[in-house]
């Protein structure tokens, strides 16, 4: 092991949380290492969001090939080369990872490529030790993650040894697509990875315990992706208990007893979980009831000089806001205080059309007892969104609270929403109201101005 060596801030973990860190903090003149056992960026960029990505806009290249007439384009025997899309993505994958390296070189940051324990305090410093390496810092960061978190299902253990049932990991990689695909959870993840693999060729079915895909996807947009990806021929089966998988399928409960699907290929999107397990974080008494690593709105945790952000703390789990946390955690490490705001996050799927939406649905107000003026418009209204053929179903809908006019919640079914989002959460966010938003000028034609249209019927 190399000499012992002291930083300003410690950091574990390179996912989008740790080595955004680690670049505001040594911009800000910190001396920073960085801990990453596996490669830079994370889940989101080696294993999530960017993968997923690649494979899904091959999808909508696909569709928009088979549906090219429409355009003017004669196109013959479009299909999808299942194995140049892989090949794609992994270089796009390792551009990217790539990328965030060289910065962190150029920036001075000392990555150090190796599993990192917490071995406890000595002398008012934090001790992280790996196989070569020993470092010591008074302010440490954790940003480690998140891994599959897997039902309680009887065989399920096995099925993942054998390979028959696989991982959201596992599928980014798959060399074949599987003649039947099932996809156990109908949440962000499992949608898209069925919209690829139905485009792929896969016969797919997907096994939702809810009555609704989408998690808490406004329940009506919810309904209309379920027809659209219906329409591309995916299978859903809502309100299913799954009982046990074999080598054959899902056993699933019904009012008829057990009845058996079949499938040559089980994805388990079941959820994540934050990772804090074996790191040594009960050497220095670290929260983490409840699975995550207990922070408050600075990104602290319960031990001076320690803070979390990203996955591992459980509180908001996607990428955007990791970097979020990110940068607030080092602003209070530099003793600058800053409060995470968590009431405009975002969210998208990324599946064809596109789910975005921020804010409360009108149910949720409605629960809350919220006195809120609502507004429903069609996609169509856009220009823009006819010309490139979106969906005729795809729909906005915009809520604000009666008195203030404040901007309370924006959620949209049609391709570009998750490009026009970011407008209704930063009106959210700062509460600009409606009448202020309405009043702002939008380049045409583009999608984003059915937001504008929205603002001045609401």
């Amino acid at each position: 092991m190399n000499n012992v060596d002291n930083a300003d801030l410690i950091i574990l973990g390179g996912g989008p949380a740790g080595y955004h860190a680690a670049l505001v903090a040594v911009n800000s003149g910190l001396r920073v290492s960085l801990f990453e056992a596996k490669r830079l960026g994370g889940t989101c960029l080696n294993e999530g969001c960017i993968p997923s990505k690649s494979l899904l806009h091959t999808a909508k290249v696909f569709e928009y090939g088979k549906n090219s007439t429409r355009y003017g384009v004669m196109a013959e025997e479009v299909k999808i080369d299942h194995q140049s899309a892989m090949k794609s993505k992994d270089r796009i994958v390792r551009a990217l990872v790539q990328s965030i390296s060289d910065s962190l070189k150029k920036q001075g940051v000392n990555v150090i490529p190796e599993k990192a324990v917490i071995s406890g305090k000595e002398d008012g410093l934090f001790c992280v030790r790996s196989e070569n390496h020993s470092e010591k810092s008074s302010k440490l960061l954790i940003c480690t993650g998140s891994e599959s978190a897997f039902p309680p299902i009887e065989g399920l253990d096995e099925a993942l040894e054998n390979g028959f049932a696989i991982t959201s990991t596992d599928i980014l990689s798959l060399s074949e697509v599987p003649e039947r695909l099932l996809v156990l959870g109908g949440g962000i993840i499992g949608l898209e990875m069925a919209q690829y693999y139905s485009a792929a060729g896969s016969s797919v079915k997907v096994i939702e315990m809810l009555d609704h895909i989408g998690g808490s996807i406004d329940i009506e947009l919810s309904q209309i992706l379920k027809r659209e990806l219906e329409k591309r021929g995916i299978d859903f089966l809502l309100e299913v208990q799954v009982k046990a998988i074999n080598g054959r399928g899902l056993e699933v409960g019904t009012d008829k007893g057990i009845k058996l699907i079949e499938g040559d290929k089980v994805l388990i999107c079941t959820g994540r979980k934050p990772r804090i397990n074996n790191m040594g974080f009960e050497s220095i008494g670290l929260d983490i009831s409840g699975g995550r690593i207990i922070t408050n709105d600075h990104m602290e945790a319960n031990v001076d000089g320690v803070y979390a952000a990203g996955d591992v703390n459980g509180r908001s789990m996607l990428a955007h806001t990791a970097y979020r946390e990110a940068e607030v955690a080092v602003s209070n490490i530099l003793g600058k205080k800053e409060t995470m705001k968590y009431n405009a996050i975002p969210s998208v799927i990324y599946t064809n059309p596109e789910v975005a939406w921020v804010g409360e649905t009108e149910d949720r107000l409605t629960e809350k007892g919220k006195d809120f003026v609502s507004i429903k418009l069609p996609m169509m209204l856009s220009g823009r969104y006819a010309v490139e053929g979106g969906t005729p179903r795809g729909i906005i809908k915009c809520s604000k609270d009666r008195a203030t006019n404040t901007l309370l919640g924006v959620h949209a079914i049609g391709n570009g929403a998750s490009e026009f989002i970011f407008g209704a959460v930063m009106a959210i966010e700062n509460g600009i109201t409606t009448n202020k938003l309405g009043k702002t000028v939008f380049p045409h034609p583009t999608v984003g101005e059915i937001l504008r249209e929205s603002f001045n019927l609401l």
